[in-house]
């Protein structure tokens, strides 16, 4: 993948004035009562899993653009995910989307093995007609009427299941585009009903140390109603499957002006948070890069995550993962931003004076308890994240050590060019 040396003797030109950097952060933050090696240990600890879908150039839902050496098949993408791992420290596992990343288990974990990754949950694909299907999911998969197509989309996630108890997955995240695009298409309730009739089949399969992750979306593909449309149907639906069933939120998948970290608070509370899909968005489901729009709510969601976390709430362990198209980047840097701006946005979180906090909340004081959160969020915490990726061998700067290797050049000599014109869905 990128020569350690390659690596090295970038971070030897940088590793001065980071040292310099730090220290002044240091004594900032020292001024305040934090150590900043303590919240430097707990960043180095912290991952976030790659959609192996996000190694490829995505596009703007009508067509997608290809990028000079993109993936040719799932062998090609941990390639670039191990990469993304080995300049950032930060992004541990892949998780895989079946069927575009079916192939055989040996093989999976071999090449996972090789650049040094795991796997994170399994993702499944109902919301997409392929080569040979017997039946079409125009009309729905788990929540067809037809109950030969609602069983062809449950032998799929039950696939899903098996390739993943082979290769080490514990989880399963199911999302279906099921809805309608008219008023009068669809019953609301018998679509709920057979979609829950459905997902119990497969919840049924889950073996004992696997979490469902069911995920909502108010719109796209279908534009009038989804069957999963927002966190209260989706909490509903984790309640009646069961304990091991929880809500994915994504962050896309909501109107412009939702409050999104107070959905991750009800969740929290309610022990049905299951996880995060990271993204951003400016006008509706963007699927734009993580913190690239708005990162003030990134770090208010974060600031939920650290709150619980710092007081032990019960059943308390959410998977995150990044899940965002890459129209006009190179997506291994795009990828590489992203893992980094969640990263920053935790270490950001757990700079906010809890204590303080809590006091100007019990008090009232709204301006007050605002300003603690900007101070944590306007605090510079660079250094701290460039020194946790030092201190693990990954690059200072990992974009400018990516764009210094060559790797994308070299890959494009391998893969051959795809032409343009697909479907803008990756």
């Amino acid at each position: 993948m990128i020569d350690a040396t390659a690596i090295a003797a970038d971070n030897d030109k940088r590793r001065a004035a980071l040292t310099d950097d730090y220290a002044a952060l240091g004594a900032q933050l020292a001024r305040r009562g934090v150590d900043i090696d303590a919240i430097k240990r707990k960043v180095s600890g912290y991952g976030v899993a790659i959609p192996s879908w996000g190694a490829g150039p995505g596009g703007p839902g009508f067509a997608r653009s290809p990028g000079p050496g993109e993936p040719r098949h799932i062998f090609d993408k941990p390639d670039d995910s191990g990469v993304i791992h080995r300049l950032t420290g930060a992004t541990p596992t892949v998780s895989l989307h079946i069927p575009w990343d079916k192939a055989d288990p040996a093989d999976l974990k071999a090449k996972a093995q090789e650049v040094g990754l795991r796997f994170d949950a399994m993702n499944s694909n109902t919301f997409q007609d392929q080569p040979g299907q017997k039946h079409s999911y125009k009309f729905g998969s788990l929540s067809h009427t037809d109950a030969a197509t609602r069983a062809q989309a449950v032998d799929h996630n039950l696939e899903c299941i098996e390739i993943g108890k082979a290769i080490g997955s514990k989880a399963l995240t199911v999302w279906i585009g099921d809805g309608s695009n008219f008023p009068g298409q669809t019953h609301f309730s018998r679509a709920l009903e057979r979609y829950l009739d459905a997902a119990r089949t497969i919840y049924a399969a889950l073996p004992a140390d696997w979490r469902l992750f069911t995920e909502h979306k108010m719109y796209e593909p279908a534009f009038y109603s989804t069957v999963v449309q927002d966190w209260g149907t989706n909490y509903l639906i984790a309640t009646e499957l069961g304990e091991k069933a929880f809500c994915l939120v994504d962050l896309g998948h909501h109107a412009p002006n939702v409050n999104i970290e107070m959905i991750v608070a009800r969740l929290i509370a309610f022990r049905k948070l299951g996880g995060f899909h990271f993204n951003d968005s400016k006008y509706g489901d963007d699927d734009l890069d993580t913190g690239s729009i708005d990162p003030y709510r990134l770090f208010l969601v974060f600031n939920e995550l650290v709150d619980a976390e710092h007081r032990g709430a019960p059943g308390f362990g959410p998977a995150h993962m990044l899940d965002q198209s890459h129209n006009v980047t190179d997506p291994v840097e795009s990828l590489m931003v992203s893992a980094m701006e969640v990263q920053r946005a935790y270490c950001q979180a757990l700079l906010v004076d809890r204590a303080a906090l809590d006091g100007f909340q019990q008090g009232n004081d709204a301006l007050m308890a605002q300003a603690a959160l900007k101070t944590a969020f306007r605090t510079d915490v660079e250094p701290i994240l460039a020194m946790a990726r030092l201190d693990k061998g990954a690059a200072i700067d990992p974009v400018a050590a990516y764009r210094a290797s060559g790797y994308r050049a070299k890959v494009a000599a391998e893969r051959p060019a795809v032409s343009g014109g697909g479907g803008g869905i990756v």
